[in-house]
């Protein structure tokens, strides 16, 4: 056999270990849904596989019985119900008893995040307030979702954002409960990667989840990506328009799986998997990640 010819069988051998591994990705991956999108979880059973670990929003002027209602909706389904509970809208140490036990009844995990209010209406302005009342334990929640921001907040600051990153692991792992720390989207793997890095040196055992953003128009993505404060990739592509698009379109972001798959496959990058964000568009992301997990995908689109 001639060296173009090893060289071609190996290339083939690449590829093909590549796109199995963008569709590990997908098939391992979990997604969001809004309380108004729960009519649509009966058709997402014959697109999902039961099981599958399902985030459910805490919109704003939501109230914590939609909460409830939806995650006893997404269990009731068959799936895996993680609850975001934005500790700034608990008023009261029993408003926190209340809602905490009444998710517990449905879940054995939640999604702590601070929520983006300038003030607390209650007695918790972090997460690690929270989480410090043992209120989790006491209702028997066995793990905790946290958010992490590679790259940054827009209203906080960075150095502020890593060390509470680190202090809530630490107290998680102190604690005794599993913990994955999810993080914002982002359009670029790069910050990604070497946030992870860091916090692997550092010692942070949790399960990093990379939130990516699922199939939506350019104008929604960038609308929500200001928002969120997904500066520095969202800059980068801005600067390349012709990868924007194409990682940004109604196709979905297989490029930036691409490059996920391909740190993973080389080793030396320990993140645990992906989160999609779906934007109010629950069931097209539901078709989208089946699509992909059966290896229905064109990395040259």
């Amino acid at each position: 056999m001639s060296a173009g010819a090893v060289r071609s069988l190996e290339s083939r051998a690449t590829e093909v270990a590549l796109h199995r591994a963008i569709a590990d990705l997908a098939r391992e991956a979990s997604i969001e849904i809004n309380a108004p999108e729960i009519k649509h979880l009966a058709a997402s059973r014959s697109i999902l596989p039961a099981g599958k670990r399902m985030y459910v929003s805490h919109l704003p002027k939501q109230s914590w019985e939609e909460t409830i209602a939806a995650t006893r909706e997404v269990g009731v389904a068959g799936f895996v119900p993680i609850p975001h509970v934005p500790v700034r809208l608990l008023s009261s140490a029993e408003t926190a008893d209340r809602v905490i036990g009444a998710l517990a009844v449905y879940t054995n995990e939640v999604l702590l995040i601070a929520g983006d209010y300038a003030q607390p209406s209650g007695p918790y302005a972090s997460t690690l307030d929270l989480m410090r009342t043992g209120l989790l334990q006491h209702h028997g929640l066995t793990g905790v979702s946290f958010a992490g921001h590679p790259e940054g907040h827009p209203r906080v600051a960075l150095d502020e954002i890593r060390r509470a990153e680190l202090d809530k692991a630490r107290w998680i792992e102190e604690a005794g409960l599993a913990s994955s720390l999810v993080t914002q989207f982002f359009f670029e793997s790069a910050p990604f990667l070497e946030w992870t890095n860091t916090l692997r040196d550092a010692g942070v055992r949790s399960k990093i989840v990379a939130g990516v953003a699922g199939p939506a128009s350019i104008a929604k993505l960038v609308r929500f990506a200001v928002r969120c404060g997904v500066g520095r990739s969202l800059r980068a592509l801005s600067s390349r328009p012709n990868v924007m698009t194409q990682l940004l379109n109604e196709h979905g972001p297989e490029t930036l799986l691409a490059e996920l798959a391909q740190a993973r496959l080389e080793g030396g990058v320990s993140f645990d998997a992906i989160h999609v964000f779906g934007f109010g568009g629950f069931l097209r992301t539901c078709e989208w990640l089946q699509r992909v997990a059966a290896g229905d995908f064109d990395l040259e689109r």
